[in-house]
């Protein structure tokens, strides 16, 4: 499962529930631009539509050698392949209880262009600032065991 794009930014703005696996709908030439990882997930997220599940804001650049392209817009809504139980549960989870979609990273199985999102609960300021405490203490620990 080689990743192609990873949204760090999620784990440290996001608490992570539970993580799930869907498919992209693309175009070729965006599966070619997102193997040579042209793709930014920063800032990106999923929305139910339609009892459908749709990828907004990720940016995919524009394949060069798919020649003119006068009508792509790399911003463009995606939709995501996940069974229609799925999307009933993530749509009483984020009403009922605040959650929100998130994504996590895109990579390769066989042949296809796979999302791992998550079902997601924003982090206060404070647990922020936690988070990066935890992380230098962690790494202080480290160096000294080193020496």
């Amino acid at each position: 499962m080689p990743k192609l794009s990873d949204n760090k930014k999620a784990r440290f703005d996001y608490e992570i529930l539970e993580t799930f696996e869907g498919g992209l709908v693309l175009t070729g030439a965006e599966v070619k631009s997102i193997k040579t990882g042209r793709i930014q997930l920063k800032g990106s997220f999923l929305h139910i539509r339609k009892g459908e599940l749709w990828l907004k804001n990720a940016f995919i650049a524009k394949y060069g050698p798919a020649g003119p392209q006068p009508e792509y817009d790399p911003y463009q809504d995606r939709k995501v392949l996940v069974h229609a139980r799925q999307i009933k549960k993530f749509i009483g989870k984020s009403q009922a209880e605040g959650l929100s979609l998130v994504p996590l990273c895109i990579y390769t199985k066989k042949d296809l262009i796979k999302i791992e999102f998550a079902l997601a609960r924003g982090k206060k300021k404070h647990e922020k600032r936690d988070t990066i405490k935890k992380r230098d203490v962690d790494r202080q620990m480290r160096e000294r065991m080193k020496e």
